[in-house]
This record gives C-alpha cells, structure tokens and sequence, in this order.
C-alpha cells in the first residue's frame, strides 16, 4: 500500500467518526457559568433584612445582567425591596436596578451600581430538535437541600448545571420560547439555557410542573426575543452563529485536514519531480550546447590571438637585426604588441568554460516556478490574517482579521515579542479586562497564524496577571538576558492553563496591509 493511499484511507475512517453528534464540554460551560449570577430580593426596613425570594441571571455585559421580569417584578411595587446581584465567583456582591422592563416577554435588565460580571456569548443561529442543552441558574430546591440561609446566598457560589435535549415544535403562546427538557425548579428563572459550547440560546422563565415541585419541561425565552428586547434598551452584547464544534470533532476534522494536505503534498511532490527532472534535462541540454559553442568561440580567438603574437614576434625580430635606430623603435612595440597578444590568447584559452560546469549552468536555466521552493512565503512585512473556520474551533470569540507586522527577530506590530521554542513562534497574552489567556503563534515559513484561547475562573486569571507583572516583560528585544525571562514568564503561564484551550483560532496570512 502506498504512503498516498494510506492517508486516504485515515481520511476516510476519520470522516466516518466525526458524524457522531457534538457533546457537552464541561470547559465550555464552565466558562459560561461564570457570567451567570444569583439575583436576590431582599427587603429591609433600616434595621433587619428579609428575605424575599431569588432567581437567576446572565450578564450581557459586565455591568448588565439580563433575567426575567417575574423575578423583579415586586421590586416595583415594594420600595423597601433591593435587588442584589450574587455572581458565581470572586469575594463580592453588588447592588443592582431595574432600568428596563417588559412583562409582555418576561424580561428585566439590571443595572449594577459597581464591579463587572463577565459576559457570557448569544447564539443566533438555529436551534435543533434534539440537541443538547445545559441549564445553569440557582435552583431553590438545591438550596434548601443544603441548608443555606441568607448570609450563605448573599456569597459568592458556583450555580448549577442540569443537561437535557430541546424539544422542538411547541412554543407559549404568549412570546417565542425553546421548549426543553433541562431540569429546573424555582429560582432557575432567570438564568441562561446554554449549548454544549457555552452560547446562550434562551433565558429560562418557567416549566411545566409534575406531581412533586419540579419541573419536567422547562421554557426559555428565544434570542429572537432577547435581541429585541436588548436592541431596544439600547444594549450591545456579544453574538455569534458559528456552529458549534466539540473538541473531538475539532480533533478529528484537523487530522483528517493534515492527512488530506500531506496527501497532496505527496502528489504534488512527485508531480514536480517529474517536471523538474524533464525541466532539468532540457536545461542540461541548453547548456551543454552553450558551453560547447562558448568553448569553440573561446579557441577561435585564442588562435587569432596567437596569430597576431607569432607575427608581432617575427615582424620584431626581423626589424632588430636590421640595426637602423627607426625601425628598431618599430620592432620593439611589434615586440611588445606580439607578447600581450600572446599573453591575451592563453588567457582566454585557460579561461573557456568547462564541461564540469553543465549543472551550475543547468540550474540558472531552469524556470522561476521550478526553482521556487514549497515554503516561499516571505513574512517579513505586513500581513493579514484571516479566520480558517474549517480548521478552527470558535465558540464565543469575534473572527475579525487580524493585522500582523512580523519581523525575522520575531517582533509583531513593532511592540510585541514572541519567544521562539521547539521551531515554534509563540507569546501568551493576558488582558487586564477579560477573563481569557491567549497562546498567540506564528510560523513565518507557511504564513499561519493561531490562537488557543483559554476561558479561565477569577482565581487563575488573577495567577496569570501575577506572573505576568512580576517579570514584565519589555517591547521587542533581542537581548539574550531578556529573551531567557520572557520564556520563563512563558513557561509559568503555561504550567497553570488549562490541558487544551477552549477554542482554537486558525488563520491563514497573506502580505498587505489592513484597511481603514
């Protein structure tokens, strides 16, 4: 079996495993859980607080969290009822008010008075009967389950995820809403339903009961309400309908992706060697007949020269030995006329090309396109990478282009170092402002550009901004001290990810310049 044939069968057995359906990944809806919070009602009259009741919500941006407006709803009517927003991580809580309200669609947006929750990713493409859903809220029943009062429920707490599939075909009658089967019970109202890939498709509001308190089916209300309802209160929130792609799938589609190039690598290899050697024996020819035509043009001239030097040497011999003074003068610069000539006609003999010097000659010969080699992009320069969706896996990140000015030293954008480890082009990036950690790299050779982003919990995003600041790595370097602590920073980063990011960017890179 040849090499070919056997990259095409792995295709075909990875074609064969990757139609199996995406599953849920628990990094995915992990980092979606972190933009989810538990909404409070208290009631205080100056001395004591009450309880009063909770749901949940998600945020929509970091200072905008979106939940139902059945969960708020007392708070217009009772004054002395304050809303407090509980995220689900961190050492605080914060205050919050209603400035947007719309009972027709059960949805509320609550302003917080201080900090940001980071927000999660709307998905606002088709839902699917029968694809896996998670809902993610503060259900009461868990709660009370575990003896929580209301000191506890004002602490920051990690909400719960129940998983179930949508069940397509029936929707309330009063707005458009997902019907599912996630499991929820009163205070998941509020919260998000989320895909396997972390996205939001609804806001949960209410369920159908069974014999006992919980819900059976559980009804989200659609994007296609939430977008109106946000666009209207003047919000901008974060969308995507890239589907959605499970690491596995993401996996699979790369090998098989790698597989079919090195396939065509290996065509395409032997293809140019059969033109290459046919190119090459042409070439071989071309100069071999030049060699041979420049070789007997070289001895022509070598024998003219010669001519002219025995002439030159006998005219002078015969004008010294007549003895008159004139023509003495006259046989001495015949004399020296016949020595350069002389001299000229072994020159240019020793100086014809050599048979030995066909290949060389061969090589100058050939075509461009036969001496350009495979790995030919120049990187040096502006570039502009643009997303591969088919190699990437994007779940909640914009794919805009990507502006990349690359230096050989490895310096991007005239700022920003990467470090070069193990024939990879790399830096890791870490945002004061989201909760993400990015491996940026780049290979010069190919022109590909990539990005592993990692979605990460308050405490290691707070290790990495750490590590980061203790060694504070400059602008683009080539000082061997500096480079050594950018790969220790580098290594300290790494050694706390996550073992693969939640997504993976690919890009491809082309010379230009980006536009205005």
């Amino acid at each position: 079996m040849t090499k070919t044939l056997r990259l095409l069968c792995a295709i075909v057995g990875l074609t064969v495993l990757t139609l199996s359906p995406a599953q849920a990944d628990t990094q995915d809806v992990a980092a979606a859980a972190r933009g989810v919070v538990r909404v409070i009602l208290v009631a205080t009259d100056g001395k004591s607080a009450y309880f009063v009741g909770h749901g949940s919500g998600v945020a929509v941006a970091p200072d905008k969290i979106l939940t139902n407006a059945h969960v708020v709803e007392i708070t217009r009517e009772e004054k002395s009822i304050v809303i407090g927003v509980i995220p689900s991580e961190g050492r605080k809580s914060y205050g919050g008010k209603v400035i947007a309200y719309s009972p027709g669609n059960d949805l509320a947006l609550i302003q917080l008075t201080e900090g940001s929750i980071p927000p999660d990713t709307f998905y606002s493409g088709a839902v699917m009967d029968g694809q896996p859903v998670v809902a993610i809220g503060y259900p009461g029943t868990v709660d009370r389950a575990q003896g929580l009062d209301l000191q506890d429920m004002i602490e920051p707490l990690s909400p719960v995820k129940s998983s179930g599939t949508v069940s397509a075909g029936r929707t309330s009658r009063q707005y458009d809403t997902i019907l599912h089967t996630a499991p929820m019970a009163s205070g998941n109202s509020g919260g998000p339903l989320v895909d396997v890939c972390g996205r939001v498709l609804g806001i949960n509001s209410f369920g159908s009961m069974s014999d006992g308190n919980d819900a059976e089916f559980g009804f989200a209300i659609s994007n296609r309400e939430i977008a109106s309802f946000l666009r209207q209160a003047g919000v901008q929130f974060a969308r995507t309908n890239i589907e959605c792609k499970s690491p596995q799938e993401a996996q699979d589609e790369e090998i098989r992706r790698i597989a079919l190039e090195q396939a065509k690598l290996e065509a395409e290899r032997r293809a140019n060697d059969d033109t290459h050697r046919a190119a090459m024996t042409a070439a071989r020819d071309k100069a071999e007949q030049q060699i041979i035509s420049e070789r007997e043009n070289a001895m022509a001239i070598a024998a003219i020269l010669l001519a002219f030097a025995v002439l030159g040497a006998g005219g002078s011999f015969l004008l010294l030995n007549q003895g008159q003074a004139d023509k003495r003068k006259t046989g001495i610069r015949l004399g020296i006329g016949g020595g350069v000539a002389l001299i000229g006609a072994i020159v240019v003999f020793v100086a014809r090309p050599g048979f030995s010097s066909i290949d060389d000659r061969a090589q100058l010969l050939l075509p461009k396109d036969i001496q350009a080699t495979a790995n030919s992009y120049k990187a040096a320069g502006q570039n502009i990478c643009r997303i591969d969706e088919a190699r990437s896996r994007i779940t909640v990140s914009d794919v805009s282009d990507v502006a990349l000015n690359w230096t050989n030293g490895g310096c991007v954008n005239g700022r920003t170092q990467f470090g070069h480890k193990g024939g990879q082009w790399s830096r890791s990036f870490v945002p004061n402002n989201e909760a993400t950690v990015d491996i940026r790299s780049f290979d010069p050779n190919t022109g590909r550009y990539s990005v592993g982003r990692y979605l990460l919990d308050a405490a290691t995003i707070e290790k990495a901004r750490e590590i980061r600041k203790r060694y504070m790595v400059g602008e683009c370097t080539a000082d061997p001290v500096a480079l050594a602590k950018l790969a220790a920073m580098e290594d300290e980063i790494r050694a706390i990810l996550p073992p693969r990011p939640n997504e993976r960017l690919a890009y491809e890179c082309g010379k230009g310049k980006a536009s205005n």
